[in-house]
C-alpha cells in the first residue's frame, strides 16, 4: 500500500485530499509574510507561474496586494483545479490550469517572468522516483522561464539537501534568503536573519551554518536566476 508521502507525486492523492479538505491552505508560508521577497525579485509586469498551487490564498494575495496582473496557477489535481476556477471566476488576473509540473509542453519555453514554488519540489521530492521526478520538473522550469526569470522555490530544504539537486539539474545563478517558520506579518523584533538580506552562500552550503547556526527553525528561500548569458552552452 503506497504511503501518504510516497503518494505526493499522485493526482489521485491529492484529489482525495482535496475533495476532503476543500477549504484554504498556504504551505509554508502566505503572500504577505513572503511579500517583501516576491516585490523584490518577481516584477509585476510579466506573467508568473504557480506551480502546485492548491487551494492557497497566495495568488491571490499577489493580485489584491501586490498588483500582479498576470498569475497563472496549476496543480496535478482536477478537483483542486475546478474549485479554484469556480472561485475565481471574475478574476481575470487569476488562472488555474490542470497540470503536472513535470510536463508543461503546454506552455512555450520562456512565457514567465518568475515561477514561485512553495512545497511543490519538496512534495515530489517525497515521492517514488524522487530525483528523476524532481529533475524533470527542474528542467520544465527552467525552460518555460524567461531569460533572466527567477525560479522563487520555498523549502524545509536545508543548503546540505537542496542546493546540489538545483546545480546538477540547470545552470542556475542562486541566491538564499531565510525566514521564521512561523513568521507573522507583524515583524520580529529579533529576526535570525533579515529576509530580504541574502544569506552568505558557498559552493557546498557550509556558509549557512556558519551563518544561521546549526539547524535553524527556518523556512529556506532560493532565488534561482534563469541567466542564457552566463551560460552559453544552455539552451533555453
Amino acid at each position: 500500500m503506497t504511503s501518504g508521502t510516497q503518494a505526493y507525486g499522485e493526482a489521485w492523492y491529492w484529489d482525495n485530499r482535496y475533495s476532503n479538505e476543500p477549504g484554504p491552505f498556504d504551505w509554508y508560508q502566505k503572500y504577505l509574510t513572503l511579500a517583501p521577497i516576491i516585490t523584490l525579485y518577481v516584477p509585476p509586469t510579466l506573467p508568473i507561474l504557480v506551480v502546485g498551487c492548491g487551494n492557497s490564498a497566495f495568488s491571490e494575495g499577489m493580485v489584491d496586494d501586490g498588483g500582479y496582473t498576470d498569475v497563472v496557477n496549476i496543480d496535478i489535481s482536477s478537483v483542486v483545479v475546478e474549485a479554484m476556477k469556480h472561485k475565481y471566476q471574475d478574476r481575470p488576473q487569476l488562472k488555474y490550469v490542470k497540470m503536472d509540473v513535470r510536463d508543461m509542453s503546454d506552455f512555450q519555453s520562456e512565457t514567465f517572468g518568475a515561477v514561485i514554488d512553495k512545497g511543490t519540489l519538496d512534495s515530489i521530492l517525497c515521492g517514488n522516483n524522487s530525483r528523476q521526478n524532481a529533475t524533470k520538473m527542474l528542467e520544465e522550469t527552467w525552460r518555460v522561464l524567461k531569460d533572466k526569470g527567477v525560479y522563487v522555490l520555498v523549502t524545509y530544504g536545508a543548503p546540505l539537501y537542496r542546493l546540489r539537486l538545483l546545480q546538477d539539474s540547470c545552470s542556475w545563478t542562486i541566491k538564499l534568503h531565510v525566514i521564521e517558520k512561523l513568521a507573522s506579518e507583524d515583524k520580529s523584533d529579533h529576526p535570525i536573519w533579515e529576509l530580504t538580506k541574502p544569506v552568505p552562500l558557498n559552493d557546498d552550503g557550509s556558509s549557512v551554518e556558519e551563518a544561521l547556526g546549526r539547524n535553524p527553525d527556518v523556512h529556506y528561500i532560493y532565488i534561482c536566476t534563469k541567466d542564457i548569458s552566463a551560460n552559453s552552452n544552455i539552451n533555453a
